[in-house]
């Protein structure tokens, strides 16, 4: 692969510094003067340091694809064709490089004059990340190509779930995760989030399934075929399918929930408000440019909170607590109609650029519509779990905003470092420059970059020329690089307090000393929210050893083994691991026996195994596996294996 770098990036210097033309680590007293940044045609803007991919975008780049599949759950694969459209950047160039990954490919055709003629082609060892390079040479002429394969039932980006597995006990589900470099599992494409392209799909699914995709649903025409287009470009891990015995009920015109019967009303009224949200995100940062915003209720293996493909976000189950104390993930899918969707980190050392920016719009439709001290009670949870993430990282620089080009893999990635450290670079920023000046700002940059790939550089590039330079005694260049190429937590980071979590905290603290028999504790947790009761069991750790005899009161007290809210079982069920409270223990295998999550399973795995219960882990493991998703499984295998 070429080390050619974007042209804007040639101004940056070797740590990638691109704010008022500073060094690394200069002093902070006074700003200096901006280079000017070049400005590129839109194809030298690629950006070729994309390490995960094999493609060469730099030369050729797809821009449609047409997939048409047969959805096979007796061998759990999905069988057919993809059509691609290709556009040369290099009049010169012969070979389109796509990447795969555990695929079939059983014929490729390039259309001529003459119709669809052979093409020749190889396909490369495969990598255990990476996959197989498939190049086909594409002569001068040919725009598009057809590839007839079979995706493997093994598929790390698929899981096929049997009856049995399914809430209604009667019929398969499928759905997909691509994210980060899983198209290839089900597709060959140039999986990167450099390159952007339109799709559209013709499914056939068994009678009595309903297929979705992360695009418009056109419905089942005369023949039996679902089909699918999505007109705006987006990136390759954005594509995604959903098929099983789903159902659906709407919220209102244009926003709705799909999910299995048995959680389907439930799921609805929880996610009721979305309208609400859609519209406070639509007045902070620009119109929804996606037509629907649908969301679907995934069966409990699915791996993540959610996960944003466009028109249809991806949900689990452990979202439904009754009482809408966990929508914030919802907020989080939507806002990425912004931030990742609409403008897209170009690689995944970028990743800041999606999760960061999403974070930090999730927390503010939150105050726009639940006020300030919910929004700060969310801050100091994230505070809190970004500090023990940056103390768990492996090494230095993957607590660094832009990071590190040798990352094993690009799962490494999406820790809450990209995430809460993204969203406390913004809140900063704000803070410096102000709501009245950032809220436009990051408004604009939406606007000025929708439907392209952008870097950190880009960003750092853009806040210079439109924010930084009117107000150059906002920001010192060394306190950027802190932010965006140092490690940990900078020292100009916001300091969220919350008076509801004091209040909380000091009514913990006097139980545990004994100077009060917890009456008013009690008394006043009737009506604590779900924040206030991850704040309570979070903080037992500041106050050391409990003991299990506390924890037993406790438990006695408020009922938190079995508790049906996933987030406040996942707090008591990692303080019963450290505690040694074995009476949690079996609520806790359940709960891992039940639950896909990877928020909580693999921290959860991880403590028992640090805590001297390998032996319980490794044993659950063995038998939940099988429900696990691939994903999960495999993070899981790494973790009791360290």
């Amino acid at each position: 692969m070429s080390n050619t770098r974007l042209v804007t990036l040639s101004l940056v210097t070797a740590a990638g510094f691109a704010l008022a033309a500073c060094s690394p680590n200069t002093s902070t007293a006074e700003p200096t003067e901006v280079a000017t940044t070049e400005t590129v045609a839109p194809a030298e803007r690629f950006f070729t340091a994309d390490k995960f991919t094999y493609a060469n975008y730099q030369e050729v780049v797809v821009k449609h694809a047409a997939l048409d599949l047969d959805v096979n759950f007796d061998r759990k694969v999905l069988d057919g064709a993809v059509t691609l459209r290709f556009e040369r950047l290099k009049p010169e160039a012969q070979t389109l490089t796509l990447d795969t990954k555990d695929l079939l490919i059983k014929a490729v055709a390039l259309e001529t004059e003459g119709g669809w003629m052979p093409a020749d082609y190889t396909l490369a060892d495969a990598d255990s990340v990476l996959g197989s390079a498939l190049n086909i040479s594409i002569g001068t002429e040919a725009e598009h190509v057809r590839i007839i394969y079979e995706t493997s039932p093994t598929a790390e980006g698929l899981q096929w779930l049997t009856p049995a597995q399914t809430a209604g006990k009667k019929k398969p589900y499928l759905f997909s995760q691509a994210q980060a470099i899983n198209a290839r599992t089900m597709l060959p494409v140039q999986d990167t989030p450099a390159v952007r392209l339109t799709y559209e799909a013709s499914l056939r699914v068994p009678d009595g399934l309903l297929p979705l995709m992360s695009a418009s649903q056109d419905g089942q025409d005369a023949d039996g075929n679902w089909t699918f287009s999505m007109p705006q470009p987006i990136p390759s891990y954005l594509i995604a399918i959903a098929v099983g015995d789903i159902k659906f009920k709407a919220i209102n015109d244009t926003i709705g929930v799909y999910a299995e019967d048995y959680i389907l009303d439930a799921s609805a009224e929880e996610f009721a408000e979305t309208p609400m949200m859609e519209v406070a995100n639509t007045e902070l940062y620009g119109p929804y440019r996606w037509g629907r915003y649908d969301l679907i209720v995934l069966p409990p293996s699915f791996p993540f909170g959610g996960m944003e493909n466009p028109r249809l976000s991806f949900m689990t189950p452990t979202l439904i607590a009754g009482d809408k104390s966990l929508t914030n993930v919802v907020a989080h899918e939507l806002a990425h109609s912004w931030s990742g969707n609409l403008v897209t980190n170009a690689s995944w050392r970028d990743a800041w650029l999606n999760e960061g920016f999403t974070s930090y719009v999730e927390n503010r439709v939150m105050e726009e519509l639940y006020g300030e001290r919910r929004a700060v009670m969310e801050q100091v949870l994230d505070m809190e779990g970004l500090k023990r993430a940056i103390s768990e990282a492996k090494r230095p620089e993957l607590t660094h905003l832009k990071l590190p080009d040798d990352m094993a893999h690009p799962d490494d990635a999406f820790t809450l470092v990209s995430y809460l450290k993204g969203a406390n670079f913004l809140f900063f920023l704000e803070d410096r420059f102000g709501r009245e000046a950032f809220d436009p700002f990051l408004k604009a940059w939406f606007n000025d970059n929708a439907f392209q790939s952008v870097t950190t550089e880009d960003f750092i590039a853009y806040l210079h020329e439109n924010l930084h330079k009117d107000n150059p005694d906002a920001l010192t260049c060394a306190e950027l690089d802190a932010w965006v190429y140092g490690p940990g937590l900078p020292s100009t980071a916001r300091t969220p307090q919350s008076d509801a979590f004091d209040e909380v905290t000091g009514l913990l603290g006097t139980w545990l000393a004994g100077d009060s028999n917890g009456d008013e504790m009690l008394a006043a947790s009737k009506e604590w929210s779900t924040h206030e009761w991850l704040h309570m069991l979070n903080s037992l750790d500041d106050f050391g050893d409990v003991g299990v005899e506390t924890l037993d009161v406790l438990d006695e007290t408020y009922a938190f083994t079995g508790t049906a809210n996933a987030e406040t079982a996942f707090a008591w069920y990692m303080q019963a691991i450290e505690g040694g409270y074995e009476p949690a223990y079996p609520a806790l295998e359940e709960f891992l026996m039940t639950v896909g999550r990877g928020k909580f399973i693999y921290r959860l795995y991880g403590a028992l195994k640090e805590n001297g219960q390998a032996e319980m882990a490794n044993r659950i493991f063995a038998e939940a596996k099988a429900g696990y998703h691939p994903i999960a499984q495999r993070r899981i295998s790494d973790i009791l294996a360290e």
